[in-house]
């Protein structure tokens, strides 16, 4: 019997890696160390989002097949999630974004929101491709 499911060792390691990889890039941009609350927030390179139910959706297809009910739960939970950070919260983050701008334009004592941003596609692009790479590497030592 196994300690700890594949399923939740992939899935942890994808945002673990995403987040940690958020850092980095956030990091080099700046052209030094970044907050540390990136290590934590949503949105930017690569998605967190996209990693974690890649990853997790990978080891489903190689455990339990493509023809299994889990991999089809798996595959819709994956494109839900993927679209809702392309479309809806980037939407969402860019309204955000206005509103601030509205706000400091017309000098409200409101105080300033925080404003979470989605994703592009290009940063669940490379969310999926970091997740796909995780599962594998979970799927292959889950082998051993």
């Amino acid at each position: 019997m196994e300690l700890v499911s594949p399923y939740i060792i992939a899935a942890g390691i994808g945002w673990i890696t995403a987040q940690l990889s958020k850092y980095v890039v956030a990091s080099f941009k700046l052209g030094r160390p970044a907050s540390y609350r990136q290590l934590y927030l949503s949105g930017h390179m690569p998605s967190a989002h996209s990693a974690t139910t890649v990853a997790l959706l990978t080891v489903v297809a190689a455990l339990d097949g493509v023809q299994s009910g889990l991999f089809a739960v798996a595959f819709l939970f994956t494109c839900v999630v993927l679209y809702d950070a392309m479309m809806v919260r980037r939407s969402s983050g860019e309204q955000g974004v206005a509103i601030l701008a509205l706000l400091v334009e017309q000098k409200s004592k409101v105080k300033l929101p925080r404003v979470a941003m989605g994703h592009t596609p290009l940063e669940v692009a490379v969310g999926s491709l970091l997740g796909l790479i995780v599962g594998i590497l979970v799927v292959y030592i889950h082998s051993l």
